[in-house]
């Protein structure tokens, strides 16, 4: 009997039932794929994007899983839309116990040629952005006392590449893992884990001028042990473990997911 109880709560890690996740930029790629991670688990999700079409197609797979689905058109970088996002959220669920902090945006241009704008622009979204998400649905969280927030971050957020232009990129991404670090040690005490996956090149609307390069597979046989990109579905197990109570003692921590670049 004993063994069986300890099988079940094995099981149980995992479990995400009567939870509510938010997903931001969840319209396409890699957001898509972690809200339908989560609903697998039996999360109810809340897909933030600014695109409200391609939001109402993914709901519509999302609801498909049996869990309780809602978008919700929203820019992170707009503090006063996310402050309504949470409200609707909120009432909607009644709490929200996970958030994924995916929104980002990339660009490939030398440091000496970035114009002003395009810097803003990928700091606003990529380090505001999860920033601003944080705080807002953090408070929440802390007068809870539970949560756990995922950012995004990259490979990029611990090495770089030569050659890149990804100055802007790397810089956000880099900011990113110190952002996680920090707020895991200040909302500690809330019982509020925040850790961050750092995956490698994934195909994705990001990354689709990159996988369309003929060197790429180069790069891969390069810099990548396993010499090739990451494949739909080999985040899950990060995103789930990080959104679970198997990671109740985690905290602060990037978990690279890059076939072994970053062993290089």
């Amino acid at each position: 009997m004993q063994k069986l109880e300890k099988v079940e709560k094995s099981m149980g890690l995992f479990d995400l039932t009567g939870k509510s996740a938010v997903v931001t930029g969840a319209s396409s790629g890699l957001g898509v794929q972690f809200a339908k991670a989560l609903a697998r688990q039996g999360a109810d999700v809340a897909l933030l994007a600014r695109r409200v079409d391609k939001l109402e197609a993914v709901k519509a797979e999302i609801s498909k899983l049996g869990v309780h689905c809602i978008s919700v058109p929203c820019d992170v970088t707009d503090t006063e839309a996310l402050k309504k996002a949470v409200q609707v959220i909120e009432e909607a669920f009644g709490k929200v116990d996970i958030l994924v902090n995916n929104a980002g945006v990339g660009t490939i241009i030398s440091a000496e040629d970035q114009s002003d704008e395009t810097w803003k622009w990928v700091m606003d979204v990529n380090i505001n952005g999860v920033y601003f998400a944080s705080r807002e649905f953090g408070k929440g969280m802390i007068a809870r006392k539970y949560g756990k927030i995922i950012n995004i971050g990259s490979i990029h957020s611990s090495v770089a590449m030569p050659g890149a232009g990804l100055s802007a990129y790397c810089t956000a991404k880099g900011a990113v893992h110190m952002m996680t670090k920090e707020m895991a040690n200040e909302w500690a005490q809330y019982n509020i884990t925040v850790n961050a996956i750092g995956p490698a090149y994934f195909p994705s609307e990001l990354t689709e001028a990159v996988f369309a390069d003929p060197s790429f597979q180069q790069v891969l046989d390069t810099y990548c042990p396993m010499k090739r990109a990451g494949r739909e579905g080999e985040l899950d197990g990060a995103l789930v473990y990080f959104a679970s109570d198997a990671s109740s003692y985690t905290t602060g921590q990037l978990l690279t997911i890059d076939g072994g670049w970053t062993t290089i």
